[in-house]
């Protein structure tokens, strides 16, 4: 029976052994779990941070996107109002020196050397006003 305790003994021996290795390795990938969890729990909360920090940000770029298109509109039609009254004040140059023209011939017509008339004149003075800020 010696031999039957001695290796009994040394079956419990090897079990306890076994045992304590496992509980070993139980608590180092206890540790190991732990940690993980924590980087698991830092990156979700920065997930959260840099989710509402998206969220701010792209609203802000909606309101100046939007205010970009409302710059981008008034911009046109002011482009587009502007390039009307130049062509306005092209035709109006234009009506004008061709009556200014015929006020001219006329009035050199009818009074023959005298003097031109107060309508001529006024003519000429809006006239010489338009050409003096085109050239400005």
């Amino acid at each position: 029976m010696t031999q039957q305790a001695a290796a009994l003994q040394t079956y419990n021996n090897e079990l306890v052994k076994c045992i304590e290795d496992l509980c070993s390795k139980r608590d180092e990938l206890n540790s190991q779990i732990k940690q993980e969890e924590d980087e698991k729990e830092r990156l979700q909360h920065d997930i959260r941070v840099l989710s509402e920090k998206l969220s701010r940000v792209n609203e802000s770029l909606a309101q100046r996107l939007a205010a970009r298109a409302t710059f981008d509109r008034t911009i046109a039609e002011t482009e587009a109002a502007y390039t009307k009254i130049l062509e306005s004040s092209q035709s109006l140059l234009s009506v004008l020196k061709q009556e200014r023209h015929e006020a001219l011939w006329t009035s050199s017509r009818v009074w023959r050397g005298r003097r031109t008339s107060r309508r001529i004149f006024t003519i000429d003075l809006i006239l010489s006003d338009i050409l003096l800020s085109e050239g400005e």
